[in-house]
């Protein structure tokens, strides 16, 4: 990932440009805040290593900064301040995270590393606890099924099958993918078991069974809209 490290003291930033570039990282160093805040409003970074002690700009005005103008670009800071409301200060900043100056190189890194996959997996998006397509309903916590409100009694591997062509809606999925993804099976296994599963399916839903259309020598089709539209 690419970082930006604002840290006056020669010496400490060529020691942690050397860890974090020997870990892997795209490293950017600057030793005067100013410098650093032009650079951490240009730059994509995945993360900003900032001492709270600068020239120029100190650490904590430029973390306040760019919070102010809209950039969430995570921040650990580096200081020899240790106080509680030294640390305090810093969080309450804008700041992800706090060491304190002597530290060591691998807590510098596991730190970093630990910022970056938390906001990594901030951004990652979520996955649906409820699917809703036409008058159906799943519910994937509880693994409840209902059409039009009223619950439906499912087999596993039948709410499995109708989880598999709500989440693909408008897309035709093949016998092969159903046998992958709703029994795990990634060979034919010369049976019916998909056509047979699918017409308990179809009954159970009751009147939503019309949305499933079979694509004949092609696959299956769930389209609310077709089914609906007349």
């Amino acid at each position: 990932m690419k970082i930006l490290l604002i840290e006056d003291d020669t010496e400490t930033a060529a020691h942690i440009v050397h860890a974090l570039r020997e870990d892997g990282h795209a490293v950017e160093h600057c030793s005067d805040g100013m410098d650093g805040l032009a650079s951490s409003r240009a730059g994509e970074q995945a993360l900003l290593i900032v001492d709270r002690m600068l020239p120029g700009l100190d650490g904590l005005s430029l973390v306040r900064q760019l919070r102010a103008e809209g950039n969430q670009t995570p921040v650990l800071f580096l200081t020899t301040m240790s106080g509680l409301e030294d640390r305090v200060e810093g969080l309450d900043g804008g700041g992800d995270d706090y060491l304190t100056k002597p530290f060591a190189l691998k807590e510098l890194l596991a730190r970093a590393n630990a910022i970056t996959r938390q906001r990594a997996s901030q951004k990652a998006p979520r996955e649906p606890v409820r699917l809703v397509v036409g008058p159906l309903e799943l519910d994937l916590i509880r693994r409840i099924a209902k059409c039009a409100g009223k619950a439906i009694e499912l087999l596993p591997q039948e709410f499995l099958l109708l989880e598999y062509l709500m989440r693909n809606t408008g897309s035709i999925v093949t016998r092969k993918m159903l046998l992958e993804h709703v029994w795990d099976l990634h060979f034919d296994p010369r049976t019916s078991i998909v056509e047979t599963h699918m017409s308990r399916l179809r009954a159970k839903i009751g009147y939503a069974g019309a949305m499933i259309h079979t694509q004949r020598g092609v696959g299956y089709l769930l389209d609310p809209q077709l089914a609906f539209s007349h």
